[in-house]
């Protein structure tokens, strides 16, 4: 395999001038150019673009941290993410934070380390003073860091009016409402927020599962979905994240009651697995693929030196009528 020594004896110019050729570092003459690009031809030359990088305390890598990439909303940004880094010049290194405590703190080091260019966040689960330390290009999903650190969201306050309106137009009464722990600072509890006022307004009951902070996964929420029904907690509506929908719902049927005529269900995410089951789940859809663009858009502008202040970028949510409602 050639080397930069041979391809500067190839061209017959210093080591020093091919260094400034392949990193763009200095002046060199269109002859020794020429040279060079022909040299670098003949023997088959390819530039070590980590090198490369690391000279410029680039590296073309852009860290995406998410708690668990089996959870179908994180899958489905991480895979509109990763093609969105790569049309605009970047590599993504993905980065499942759940199993390890200290997993988040390990990839912001890496980005003080210059081993990344930047972090798109959407993890909940470290201190918000420790992204405060780092000044290095960092967006947030879904989370606020600091009036220094751009977020990216959804309205959610329309997406819980959404689904406590439409489960008031499907005539429920008592409702039971999954919600997410209140234990980090985050734009997502306004749909809590906004679901439970709504109710309160039409005098509606409502049954508040608060589930615990950091916990994603499938295993979790059929344990969550179990301690309801251990506990005779009755309901004819529903309210709560896609997976976690889905699994109170299969629970509901095996119990012999019939859906949505003694239960109705709106899940929030709208993700793709609301569409492979049956009944069709009615969902308050976010755009993943907006939330995805917007945050590369960001990381994109903040690694070449753009520089935002209290910047949110608020997308609009939709829902999407299933099979789980009647009206």
């Amino acid at each position: 395999m050639a080397s930069i020594r041979d391809v500067a004896k190839k061209a017959g110019v210093g080591v020093g001038t091919v260094s400034r050729f392949l990193n763009d570092s200095g002046y060199v003459s269109e002859e020794a150019r020429a040279k060079i690009e022909d040299a670098m031809k003949k023997l088959d030359y390819t530039p070590n673009e980590l090198a490369r990088n690391l000279y410029h305390k680039k590296t073309g890598i852009i860290a995406v941290l998410v708690p668990n990439v089996s959870n179908p909303f994180f899958s489905e940004f991480v895979d509109y993410a990763e093609a969105e880094l790569y049309r605009c010049g970047f590599k993504m290194m993905l980065c499942n934070t759940e199993k390890e405590s200290n997993a988040e703190l390990e990839y912001l080091d890496m980005l003080r380390r210059h081993i990344v260019d930047g972090v798109i966040t959407g993890v909940h689960s470290l201190d918000v003073e420790e992204y405060k330390k780092i000044h290095k290009p960092i967006v947030a999903l879904d989370r606020y860091l600091g009036e220094d650190i751009p977020v990216v969201a959804v309205n959610h306050r329309e997406g819980g009016r959404l689904a406590a309106e439409t489960l008031i137009a499907n005539g429920c009464k008592k409702v039971l409402h999954f919600k997410g722990a209140t234990e980090v600072e985050s734009p997502y509890h306004e749909r809590h927020y906004e679901f439970e006022r709504v109710m309160r307004q039409h005098d509606i009951q409502t049954i508040c599962y608060e589930l615990e902070w950091n916990r994603l996964d499938s295993q979790y929420y059929r344990e969550a979905v179990e301690d309801v029904f251990s506990k005779g907690i009755e309901f004819d509506g529903v309210f709560g994240v896609d997976r976690l929908a889905i699994e109170c719902m299969n629970e509901t049927i095996r119990r012999h009651r019939k859906v949505p005529r003694d239960v109705k269900f709106v899940s929030y995410d709208g993700t793709y697995i609301t569409e492979m089951v049956e009944p069709k789940m009615t969902a308050v859809v976010q755009p993943i693929e907006g939330l995805a663009k917007e945050s590369v858009r960001l990381i994109h502008r903040l690694i070449g030196g753009r520089v935002y202040k209290n910047k949110n970028i608020i997308l609009d949510v939709e829902l999407r009528k299933g099979n789980t409602t009647i009206i």
